[in-house]
């Protein structure tokens, strides 16, 4: 299937309903259900909502692990169905081979792909300097801390440039204060990268900073809520400020009200 879409809509979801079977096999369980978005190129969007609302199913549909049970996931016009190098995914687990080094595992994608020893460590080494990590290119993952586990993970994704990085919850696992620091680096090195990024969180505060755009869904199954722009300027997108920042505080409590369906107390 090939779509007409505008210009700077790099995916689009047409009516999209995903369900699966559950573990057991003996029911089917619905986890979205008609979602209409266009995600735009070059844009960082984020998907809220509670538990159980589909976040992480429908970056699975959008990566091409799952085939939707009814509507359509394009990318560039052209329907997605399986898998593909353009589309980058990064989980929560950080999926790195404890007997590679740090730069084995950045640069292994490149090795299936064929590209020569030299040219893959350059490219490798390009990504862990991006991602702060030049100095642990020879250590082993099991050296790392969980922050930098991270960091390593996206370092990989990166280096085999995709168009698209689809995030599922990647910080969730680590302290607070690595978090934050991790959600500065992630602003910083989007930019440097300029690709799509879908970004899936549960944590509200996330998601204000993090985005242009953020789209909460319904509890399950998930449908779309609400689109929330945020135009605070990418410069101001430091803990440090954005803290102080009214924009900030206004934007998060909107978020919130949309996601618990209730005002914030004063």
């Amino acid at each position: 299937m090939t779509t007409t879409q505008t210009t700077d809509t790099k995916i689009r979801l047409d009516a999209v309903r995903l369900e699966y079977v559950k573990e057991e096999g003996r029911s089917r369980h619905l986890a979205v259900e008609s979602i209409s978005l266009d995600i735009r190129d070059k844009e960082f969007l984020v998907v809220v909502g509670p538990s159980g609302c589909g976040k992480s199913t429908l970056i699975s549909a959008i990566a091409g692990f799952l085939k939707p049970t009814g509507g359509h996931i394009t990318m560039d016009g052209r329907e997605i169905t399986r898998p593909g190098a353009d589309r980058g995914v990064v989980f929560q687990e950080y999926a790195l081979l404890p007997w590679k080094r740090v730069i084995d595992n950045v640069a292994l994608g490149l090795k299936f792909k064929g590209v020569p020893k030299a040219e893959r460590y350059a490219t490798a080494r390009r990504f862990l300097a991006i991602t702060n990590l030049a100095d642990a290119e020879q250590k082993f993952p099991h050296e790392l801390s969980g922050g930098m586990k991270q960091r390593a993970a996206v370092a990989r994704t990166l280096a085999n440039a995709p168009e698209v990085m689809l995030m599922d919850e990647p910080f969730a696992a680590v302290d607070a204060q690595t978090r934050m620091t991790l959600q500065e680096e992630l602003v910083r090195v989007w930019e440097q990268a300029r690709l799509t990024v879908l970004f899936v969180t549960h944590s509200v505060e996330e998601a204000v900073f993090l985005g242009d755009r953020v789209v909460v869904l319904t509890p399950g199954p998930g449908r779309i809520k609400s689109i929330v722009d945020v135009s605070i300027p990418r410069a101001r997108r430091n803990w440090q400020e954005m803290n102080q920042d009214p924009e900030f505080i206004r934007l998060r409590d909107e978020v919130l009200v949309q996601v618990r369906g209730q005002p914030v107390a004063a």
